[in-house]
């Protein structure tokens, strides 16, 4: 199976620049109430994932920040955490699955390594579980 049946595209999913401010971020990720977001840089290249938790350790790892002092840091400046990993187009769908069982979302990148989408671990799980209980071969093994 081919992975882009899974390609949530890029002009469909909220991603910050790493020269987005942590305000932004903040308000971004609330408002659609995502707890990370893929990071794409100004060449639209994947750089990394940012965090609830990356925020939150800015946060109390910086004395005296205010909510509304966040507007003057950046994104790039900010330590992340976790190491999202992503994979070509063309990749397999055992490599895709591999990194889904650990990542919310997978990056998906062209064969020039620019950012086109993620691939949602909940739309991998929804096509598994349709492909178990929702087809007439399968009812019978439940």
């Amino acid at each position: 199976m081919n992975i882009a049946f899974f390609l949530t595209p890029k002009n469909e999913v909220i991603y910050e620049k790493p020269s987005s401010t942590m305000r932004q971020a903040l308000e971004r990720m609330e408002y659609h109430r995502y707890t990370s977001v893929p990071l794409v840089n100004e060449s639209g290249h994947y750089v990394g994932t940012l965090t609830e938790g990356d925020l939150l350790w800015k946060l109390k790892n910086t004395p005296n920040l205010s909510f509304n002092e966040t507007n003057k840091i950046l994104i790039g400046d900010i330590p992340r955490h976790v190491k999202n990993k992503s994979v070509l187009i063309n990749a397999d769908i055992e490599s895709l699955i591999s990194l889904a069982k650990d990542q919310n979302f997978v990056p998906v990148l062209d064969d020039n390594g620019v950012f086109i989408g993620i691939i949602k671990r909940s739309d991998i799980m929804t096509y598994c579980y349709n492909l178990l209980y929702k087809h007439d071969e399968f009812k019978n093994l439940i």
